[in-house]
């Protein structure tokens, strides 16, 4: 195979893989969307199935300025569940962690300034 056939070949590739996640990416944000009922969901969706490369055209073109607030609100939720669960696991509360700050700075450990900014931190 001349390399010139497999640098094509290889560009192909990575073109489908590219198209493959494009339309994972719009099909994830069809459902996320909370502004749009059933039925409209249904006909972006069976639009991008029959007329792939138009539908996503006017799909990215008509709700493209909405993709990236959905997915950073969505990421936001993510991120907070992931936080709670985590504290909760550890057992450490916001009342826990002041009560080891506190015998921190009692121990001599913390400044003032330190456990003022520390506290600050934790009831924020």
């Amino acid at each position: 195979m001349p390399l010139l056939n497999l640098f094509w070949a290889m560009l192909w590739f990575f073109m489908f893989i590219i198209w493959i996640w494009l339309l994972i990416t719009i099909f994830v944000d069809i459902f996320r969307s909370d502004d749009m009922g059933g039925f409209a969901k249904a006909m972006w969706v069976l639009f991008v199935i029959i007329l792939p490369f138009l539908g996503v055209l006017v799909y990215v073109i008509a709700r493209g300025h909405g993709m990236q607030e959905r997915s950073m609100k969505e990421a936001a939720k993510m991120q907070q569940a992931q936080d709670e669960y985590i504290q909760s696991v550890a057992g450490t509360s916001t009342a826990d962690q002041l009560e080891k700050l506190s015998a921190l700075h009692d121990q001599g450990k913390l400044t003032d300034a330190e456990f003022a900014s520390q506290k600050a931190k934790l009831l924020a």
